[in-house]
């Protein structure tokens, strides 16, 4: 029997019940400070041509946080084409070491299940020797509470949704930091794509940004502007220049938490022929709330793209 994964993060980092989901990845979409300031916009054709965006760098935090980055994403993402499959490329906060992959089955949320793309699955295990079908990788103890890969499914199915269209995922845990094993990694992704001419495939790679501490909790601004924003900045510059090795070392430099993610990304962009990286949004969680008073605790959250 397939297994159904069920959602672990709902009721913590995005609302359990559907119509405030609803209304929530609604309002991230229009806040005008920080999302777009206008709701997801498709295409009339959102079918048709060749892929110009191949994907692009989502956050992972709290919707009331993140989620209006995550909107540049999706609206880039799913505005001239909405995907036939999404590949989500995730970080680890639990402990996971390996690379891998859900072969079958779906994936739970309060609006409803998105199931497995078992064909493109069983493509990249034939294809890849540093893959490995795990499904203990994303359920059960201590993995299956892991939650970045599961917040970008709802904003995911809010696209579909939109679009009246079926769209599949295939959820991809990587735990390796090892340069030669991601590039590896993103060659073999960017082979099995190369390989699906049917099939319109994005990817999202989940990171959330700079983890930073202010010394001066009371007073954090300059402290978050001067030192939390030059961190992301040098992560983000290497971004729009496409190098994914510099992007890699900046990001570990930091705390960024998915930086394996966004190097993979990078990576298959580069096998597969797309030329420009561009950020597209980026923030704390401390500007968010307002930007001002004490704060003992901020992170970024950047939204960028791949693309032709």
């Amino acid at each position: 029997m397939a297994i159904i994964r069920n959602p672990s993060a709902a009721g913590r980092f995005y609302p359990r019940f559907k119509g405030e989901l609803l209304d929530t990845i609604h309002e991230n979409f229009v806040n005008s400070s920080f999302g777009l300031s206008h709701d997801l916009n498709l295409t009339t054709d959102n079918n048709g041509g060749d892929r110009k965006v191949l994907g692009g760098v989502s956050p992972h935090a709290g919707y009331m946080y993140s989620g209006s980055a995550t909107a540049h994403t999706i609206q880039e993402v799913f505005g001239q084409k909405v995907p036939d499959t999404v590949i989500i490329l995730g970080t680890q906060h639990t402990g996971y070491y390996e690379i891998g992959i859900m072969k079958e089955g779906a994936w739970k949320t309060p609006f409803g299940t998105l199931d497995i793309d078992t064909d493109l699955a069983i493509q990249l295990l034939k294809e890849s020797k540093v893959v490995k079908e795990d499904d203990s990788a994303f359920n059960g103890f201590p993995h299956g509470r892991e939650h970045n890969i599961e917040v970008q499914i709802p904003f995911i199915q809010y696209a579909a949704t939109k679009a009246q269209k079926s769209v599949k995922i295939l959820p991809i845990k990587i735990g390796k930091m090892n340069q030669n094993v991601l590039e590896t990694l993103g060659k073999d992704i960017a082979s099995v794509l190369d390989s699906n001419n049917n099939k319109d495939i994005a990817i999202i790679a989940s990171s959330d940004m700079t983890h930073y501490q202010p010394q001066n909790p009371r007073n954090p601004k300059e402290e978050i502007l001067q030192i939390q924003h030059k961190r992301d900045e040098a992560v983000m510059e290497a971004f729009e220049q496409f190098n994914w090795q510099k992007t890699l070392e900046k990001a570990t430099d930091t705390s960024v938490c998915g930086p394996q993610c966004i190097a993979t990304l990078m990576i298959i962009g580069k096998e597969m022929g797309y030329t420009t990286a561009k950020k597209l949004q980026y923030y704390t969680s401390y500007e968010k709330i307002g930007g001002t008073g004490p704060s003992d605790y901020s992170v970024g959250y950047f939204s960028g793209i791949i693309s032709r």
